[in-house]
């Protein structure tokens, strides 16, 4: 378990937190880039406890500015993409993607005044289907190089959701594999599937090894006749994780590979009690199935981004379903699942009085891992996963997959 002391500083996000500080290290994705496609209305957001708004320029650039204009505070959202900028609609003050006011209409014409005000803006960039922002100290990072990150549009699909608890809740959710046994079962009859491995064998093994860019962990499964199911996933610094199982394909179609591609859950704060969820799906050797990732994990999703289950209708729990099909009675959609599971934890968990097994081994280790972070940030270090240079990014050691093998071969 953590002391209050330390949960507080993994949970809260907000402006000048030590936990809003090492979130600010990194690139965070902010929207969905066809939200906001060229020509599209400014658009208002909150991350990690800011109000702000988002926009492109005439130019198609992204750029991210502080909601409230800094002449008489006037909702920028609501402004026009014109003048090389965003104009604010109260007086026609102007802003560019970099905070610089480039004209002030009211002022005489020889002022010099709009030279002197820099609005709070944070470094944009468009990246497989999402926008980034940097909203750290100083210069950006480098990019972490993640194939993702290169590979063509169409390899790639990503979605968000609202989930209305603490970030951290629903990443830790992400690297806790024993859960995989219960939560997810669904009755698939006689069909030998990704989910039935899981749910063979409810006391997996779990290894875990701290890396350059987080955790990595592998869980191995007893599936029978000698047999394993080892499945690798990962903790990326420092919200992110990823993992096998959500078929890229059609399985009517191609058979699929579960080393061919991967999912991530990428969790950023909106502020401390509710959180956004980007799921990224990429594919290594062609076109992912938008279509079949539409089905599977954006069903259920209102337009408001939050799920048709929530917690105002019990999240549609059947009990007849439980008896017949589904272990938790929610539908087969893994998002209702996890919603629930982060949310009915509450706002943001108590971790004091938690009490914590051996299959949390991962947990124990990410949490370690960002406290020491915050340490080496308070000691004017750089935490772990962030470099400068691209090159000084070590993703060799970088595997989500899944294999079977002998029983035999996994003692050795």
């Amino acid at each position: 378990m953590l002391t209050q002391h330390q949960n507080d500083l993994l949970t809260r996000s907000g402006p000048g937190t030590p936990g809003g500080k090492l979130l600010r290290c990194y690139w965070q994705p902010v929207a969905l880039a066809n939200e906001l496609p060229a020509g599209a209305a400014p658009l208002p957001i909150r991350v990690m406890g800011e109000d702000l708004v988002l926009f492109r320029d005439e130019q198609g650039r992204p750029g991210l500015l502080a909601l409230r204009c800094p002449h008489r505070k006037a909702d920028l959202s609501y402004g026009r993409v014109e003048a090389g900028g965003l104009r604010c609609v109260y007086h026609g003050w102007a802003f560019d993607i970099h905070g610089r006011c480039l004209e002030q209409p009211g002022e005489p014409r020889e002022s010099s005044y709009k030279d002197l005000i820099r609005h709070t803006a944070y470094p944009c960039v468009d990246v497989s289907g999402l926008i980034l922002t940097y909203m750290g100290e100083g210069a950006p990072p480098a990019l972490p190089p993640f194939p993702f990150f290169s590979a063509p549009s169409d390899h790639v699909w990503t979605r968000r959701m609202i989930h209305e608890c603490n970030y951290l809740q629903g990443n830790e959710g992400n690297i806790d594999p024993q859960h995989l046994s219960f939560l997810h079962r669904v009755d698939m009859g006689a069909q030998v599937t990704y989910g039935s491995y899981l749910a063979r064998d409810e006391a997996p093994v779990i290894d875990v090894t701290e890396t350059s860019y987080g955790v990595r962990i592998e869980t191995s499964r007893i599936i029978g006749e000698g047999r394993r199911y080892v499945r690798t996933t990962n903790f990326i610094m420092p919200n992110n994780s990823s993992f096998v199982g959500v078929p890229l394909v059609d399985p009517k179609v191609a058979s699929p590979d579960s080393n061919d591609g991967y999912s991530l859950n990428w969790h950023v704060p909106i502020d401390d009690y509710t959180h956004m969820k980007y799921a990224i799906c990429y594919r290594i050797s062609g076109p992912i199935d938008a279509d079949l990732q539409e089905r599977l994990i954006a069903d259920g999703l209102k337009e408001d981004l939050s799920g048709v289950r929530n917690r105002r209708n019990r999240y549609l729990q059947n009990r007849d379903e439980m008896r017949a099909s589904t272990f938790i009675g929610m539908g087969a959609n893994f998002q209702d699942h996890d919603r629930w599971v982060t949310e009915s934890q509450g706002p943001i968990v108590d971790r004091t009085t938690e009490n914590l097994g051996s299959t949390d081994r991962a947990i124990i280790a990410m949490r370690k891992q960002m406290l020491s972070a915050i340490d080496a940030m308070e000691q004017g270090k750089l935490p772990l996963f962030v470099h400068e240079d691209a090159a000084d990014y070590r993703l060799e050691e970088f595997f989500t997959g899944s294999r079977i093998e002998s029983a035999r071969d996994a003692a050795q």
